[in-house]
């Protein structure tokens, strides 16, 4: 499989990668031996960065990929995970509700802070089995996830110690990179006149539908160096079924207005004789911003039928077509930047 280089560094990830969400059971629970098949199919098409989270099944998927790449040399592969989120051990009956089934017995404090950071840099460390970490994603920061208020301290937090932090885990090569994994743009930018972010891992905010990057944030990563991790290709299932009823669109059910645009995407993928899922998988790889395409699933078939959709090739003229249809609205947490606010 071909790779892409990350930003500046000297990181090299393969085109498609693979996102951990499933092997840490999302919203349902996934067999150990279930995991690890998806893995081994993942391995087997030629993928060789892997992306995880210790908010994937409390750090059950950061332990799954640890024990999948136990063995392997540590130069054929590529591990990203994320900081921001602290775990700590809790009863059984306390575990709260992240959206992961059966996940391990623990729950999560933010912390962005220099203190927070290391220590969550060192909890992975230990779930994965590693002692260096490729790239490292601030993880969930922004104004959708945390609310204005509660953004505005964690931001600062960031700014005063937590890039600091990073720094040095990278200037001493316990990691190659650095990036930020959100679904929302104004964060991105807001922090890339803080720090020389090395890649952004982005879902849902540039795909064959939603073009929410595009206006400011392609054309700044380009001018850079930042490269895009693209996730969230399929916009939460809409790209992948089709406008069926009940359809989802950025995790809720979709409007009739995205229904009617899926429609057109579909129209055009008809008369261009591709599957829309084959388009929306290889859209973000014609922008060279981008290094990756993440997918992810806890289903060996499942990701072998998503695999399958790089086989068809899109005829070049389709793209201009397919834009008619684009979503091309703001960000939802695209208001003024909390650092204007502040003043």
């Amino acid at each position: 499989m071909k790779t892409r280089r990350v930003g500046r560094t000297s990181v090299e990830v393969t085109e498609i990668s693979f996102g951990c969400t499933g092997i840490g059971n999302l919203y349902k629970p996934v067999n150990r031996e279930e995991a690890a098949a998806t893995l081994q199919v993942a391995w087997d098409a030629g993928i060789r960065y892997f992306d995880t989270a210790p908010r994937y099944g409390h750090g059950l998927a950061e332990l799954r990929l640890g024990d999948f790449l136990y063995g392997k040399s540590r130069d054929s592969y590529v591990v990203s995970t994320k900081v921001g989120r602290v775990l700590r051990p809790v009863p059984e009956h306390a575990v709260p509700d992240y959206g992961f089934a059966d996940p391990l017995p623990f729950a999560a404090d933010y912390d962005y802070g220099y203190d927070g950071i290391m220590r969550a840099f060192d909890q992975c460390l230990t779930r994965l089995g590693l002692n260096r970490i490729d790239i490292v994603y601030i993880h969930d920061i922004g104004v959708l996830t945390h609310g204005k208020a509660e953004n505005d301290r964690h931001v600062r937090a960031l700014l005063d110690s937590g890039f600091k932090a990073l720094g040095e885990l990278k200037s001493r090569g316990a990691i190659k990179a650095v990036g930020v994994g959100v679904n929302e743009v104004r964060i991105c930018l807001d922090l890339m006149d803080h720090f020389p972010l090395d890649c952004i891992l982005l879902a849902g905010r540039y795909s064959l539908l939603d073009r929410s990057a595009e206006p400011e944030l392609l054309a700044r990563c380009l001018k850079e160096g930042t490269s895009l991790v693209i996730g969230g290709v399929f916009n939460s299932g809409i790209l992948a079924t089709g406008p069926i009823p009940g359809a989802t669109f950025d995790y809720g059910p979709a409007s009739e207005d995205v229904r009617e645009r899926v429609r057109g995407l579909e129209t055009v993928a008809s008369t261009y004789k591709v599957p829309l899922a084959a388009a929306a998988m290889q859209f973000p790889l014609g922008s060279p911003a981008v290094a990756s395409v993440l997918i992810g699933t806890g289903n060996p078939r499942s990701l072998t039928r998503n695999l399958s959709q790089l086989d068809f090739k899109v005829d070049p003229g389709a793209w201009a077509e397919f834009n008619r249809y684009t979503l091309t609205a703001p960000d939802p947490a695209d208001a003024t930047p909390w650092a204007q606010k502040e003043g």
